[in-house]
């Protein structure tokens, strides 16, 4: 059963959910994908934290997490070193889908003494992509639109500073690619895999939501990876 618990970084309040008994392996942290949350993770935060100390967070502007009119992609990377300041975690996994892998990487990058072992589950490159104007859905969100059209045109036009950022990545990297029924290209992949220099790709074919579509799959990949 995990717990549910806020603390406030950065002055933003975020939301958190912590499960498993701990030990003597580092603990795990969560980023989940633009639009998503924390409860995302259910399936693999319960497997993982069989063994392990689990961290699930809501990133600004997402799920129970304050929604503050101020995003950006380094915001939440910032958000993320803070909460790993304030729990005092000195070392950690990292396991970041899609927008989480992108804060996932810079965060490894900013840090890297902070990551020892990073998973990037279908997450974009930092190149430029050709993307159309993100359409909001209809009716009640539980992310805050705004959100989503500050951070998309970052992600369609990266920093050219990200893709220098990932050669500083120190950590034993982890890059799944969800095979051709993902909506990104596979050289995005390559170009990680290339730029990371202790990276291993892998394709797990199963679309983009992989940890959804295969969570039982994607758990004992990522569990085999982790483990010490």
């Amino acid at each position: 059963m995990a717990e549910h618990l806020t603390l406030t970084v950065n002055g933003v309040r975020l939301a958190y959910q912590e499960a498993g008994a701990g030990g003597d392996a580092p603990p795990v942290v969560l980023l989940h994908a633009l639009g998503e949350r924390a409860e995302d993770w259910a399936l693999v935060r319960d497997a993982l934290a069989r063994e392990r100390r689990v961290y699930a967070l809501d990133l600004r502007g997402h799920g129970l997490s304050e929604w503050p009119a101020r995003y950006s992609v380094e915001l939440m990377r910032d958000d993320v070193l803070g909460f790993l300041d304030a729990l005092g975690l000195d070392r950690i996994d990292l396991v970041g889908h899609s927008l989480g892998g992108v804060v996932a990487y810079l965060v490894a990058a900013e840090q890297p003494h902070r990551v020892g072992r990073l998973v990037l589950e279908d997450a974009p490159a930092p190149l430029p992509r050709t993307s159309a104007a993100p359409v909001r859905p209809e009716g009640e969100l539980d992310f805050d639109w705004a959100m989503v059209l500050a951070v998309r045109p970052e992600l369609d036009r990266p920093d050219p500073a990200w893709s220098d950022a990932l050669e500083r990545i120190t950590a034993d990297t982890l890059v799944i690619y969800g095979g051709p029924t993902s909506h990104l290209a596979a050289a995005s992949f390559d170009e990680i895999a290339a730029r990371i220099p202790k990276a291993r790709l892998i394709t797990l074919p199963h679309g983009h939501l992989i940890h959804a579509t295969a969570p039982e799959e994607f758990t004992a990949t990522v569990s085999a990876f982790l483990a010490p």
